[in-house]
């Protein structure tokens, strides 16, 4: 089985009030030099069988209609190999 993730993220333009909440939080705890924050969605997928052209081209039709809020989110679709690096 293969692992294909999906981050949704906000579009940069769109108030992302819950980053804005961590950004500010983060100096009180001791955690400084943090320009900005923004906050996702990380959806992990187990795929049978291979990853190829046309499970790729599924799986961006599913973060398209089902996952990402496309009028205010961006997604991106990548497999993951095996040792889990990025």
């Amino acid at each position: 089985m293969a692992r294909v993730v999906v981050d949704v993220m906000l579009k940069p333009e769109i108030l992302d009030p819950q980053g804005q909440a961590v950004q500010r939080a983060l100096p009180r705890l001791g955690f400084d030099g943090i320009a900005d924050v923004r906050q996702g969605k990380r959806f992990e997928l187990e795929v049978e069988g291979p990853v190829d052209d046309a499970a790729l081209a599924r799986i961006n039709e599913m973060a398209e209609t089902f996952l990402a809020n496309t009028v205010i989110e961006d997604f991106t679709v990548r497999i993951e190999t095996a040792e889990g690096s990025k």
